[in-house]
């Protein structure tokens, strides 16, 4: 495994330790998403490259574009949580009393 495998590897792993780790706030679980999603198209987009394969060039782009729209509605999601409850922590967050 090459250390540029090795970087993309340990930073998607670390961000989905931090997502399993550190749920106190909605923003640090959106933050960890994030950086998953910045990882994988990191890796996308070398993958093409590493392979020699330009029907797959479009995969990051599309990717990118989910990422995009992921967190547009996690920004409204927080947004919403905060005026409603008053604060981003996410035991407040309980789709029980609803």
């Amino acid at each position: 495994m090459s250390l540029l495998h090795f970087s993309f590897y340990s930073a998607f792993i670390l961000s989905s330790l931090g997502l399993a780790f550190h749920r106190t706030h909605l923003i640090s679980a959106l933050l960890c998403l994030e950086s998953m999603m910045l990882s994988m198209y990191i890796a996308l987009s070398i993958w093409p490259i590493e392979n020699q394969t330009p029907s797959f060039t479009m995969v990051p782009v599309l990717m990118l574009a989910f990422s995009a729209c992921e967190a547009g509605t996690g920004l409204a999601i927080l947004v919403a949580s905060t005026r409603t409850h008053g604060s981003d922590h996410l035991h407040n967050l309980n789709l029980l009393q609803c």
